[in-house]
């Protein structure tokens, strides 16, 4: 039998994870070592208080049926924690829980869009901000982030003719993969942009908890006039090393969340009971472990930018998240084909710049996902393969 599958099935082509897994799957088969600085999935684990808290839970079978909706104790734990940590006082309405933050983005669209509305996404970005929308019929109109402007957003530069009939604009920093932070005075910019306009702004703060040389991540939420214009994505993923429960929470403007809690309740039965037992735990027990993987990831970043700097490699440090993002090196004139040989000839494996959109051409992504010790030493290897090119 034929199928005749749709516009937005055929869109995508290979995601380029997928691809470089095989490129990984080929040289382990070919039994060549393999070091894995591609996907940014956390290698520390998660506390032992929550995997202790999981494990009491998974013997209750009453934690097995439909949760519905978030529990009181899980709303009562995400407001102390916004309380605690960004100083921002947060309303029951003013909080949902999402299976994951790319879950979120692949739906929240719906929630303002009609087919063919405008929705802002940076470039360079990571995909889902782009792809989400993109699902949910809106047209993606990029706006350009800029190396020499910090790569910060530069709404002023967004045509009026497009601002005008935008409904939403996704923001994030510390922005994977750029790995930049932005200060207050951005924010504040995009919010007057967005009333003026009347714009839904989608904030990703995934690694406010990742952030090096004494920067202090902040909520969107706790800048004057974000309630008024948009919501908040928060994750576990990153900051708890729980990447493969899922768990996630959309927080800020109580209108937009009541309508996105309204289109969520058509194909999800609320966050799994399991999932909100590792949630509580994670955010009201110790935090101390929070602290000390960001310091590790400092220590990873030092020991990969120092070392290719001091081989040659003009590699920037990144200010926050879990990634490094580099100019590729003279010499070369493709992130792709830069990739693909540096994993020939050194084993060591990092996403090309261009994944994350035109801008990222000739750029490339390293994932913090390896001990300091490691890291240095995939660090020597592409040093000392980059100095033998020159001879």
């Amino acid at each position: 039998m034929e199928f005749s599958f749709s516009e937005r099935a055929n869109h995508f082509g290979l995601n380029i994870f997928a691809e470089l897994l095989e490129k990984k799957e080929e040289r382990l088969k070919a039994g060549k070592p393999v070091y894995d600085m591609f996907v940014g999935t956390p290698d520390f684990k998660p506390a032992p208080h929550v995997m202790k808290a999981v494990s009491e839970a998974a013997l209750d079978p009453e934690n097995y049926k439909y949760a519905i909706k978030d529990t009181k104790e899980l709303v009562e734990a995400v407001q102390a924690w916004y309380e605690r940590r960004y100083g921002v006082a947060l309303t029951p309405d003013e909080i949902m829980s999402l299976n994951g933050s790319q879950e979120g983005f692949a739906h929240i669209a719906w929630t303002v869009c009609e087919p063919g509305d405008i929705v802002l996404t940076p470039n360079p970005g990571y995909p889902i901000f782009s792809d989400g929308p993109y699902l949910c019929g809106a047209k993606i109109v990029n706006y350009d982030l800029d190396p020499d402007n910090h790569y910060a957003p530069l709404v002023e530069k967004v045509p009026e003719e497009i601002a005008e009939k935008a409904k939403m604009m996704v923001v994030s920093y510390p922005l994977n993969p750029t790995c930049t932070c932005a200060d207050r005075a951005s924010y504040e910019k995009i919010i007057r942009f967005a009333k003026k306009y009347n714009i839904l702004v989608v904030h990703d703060n995934a690694y406010s908890e990742i952030e090096y040389d004494g920067r202090k991540g902040f909520s969107f939420l706790s800048i004057p006039g974000a309630m008024d214009v948009g919501v908040e994505f928060n994750s576990l993923s990153k900051t708890y090393n729980l990447t493969g429960l899922r768990i996630s929470f959309v927080m800020g403007n109580p209108d937009v969340i009541a309508k996105f809690r309204v289109i969520r309740s058509q194909f999800d039965y609320g966050m799994c009971l399991l999932q909100q037992k590792a949630a509580v735990a994670a955010l009201t027990g110790p935090q101390d472990g929070v602290y000390k993987q960001e310091m590790a990831y400092q220590q990873r970043r030092d020991a990969l930018c120092t070392t290719l700097r001091d081989g040659g490699w003009d590699v920037q440090d990144s200010e926050g998240t879990m990634f490094v993002w580099a100019e590729i090196p003279e010499g070369f004139a493709d992130d792709r084909a830069f990739c693909f040989e540096m994993l020939r000839q050194t084993g060591v494996l990092c996403t090309p710049g261009s994944a994350f959109g035109s801008l990222g051409k000739n750029h490339v992504r390293f994932a913090l996902v390896l001990p300091a010790d490691k890291t240095k030493q995939c660090a020597q290897k592409i040093t000392d393969w980059l100095k033998s090119r020159e001879k």
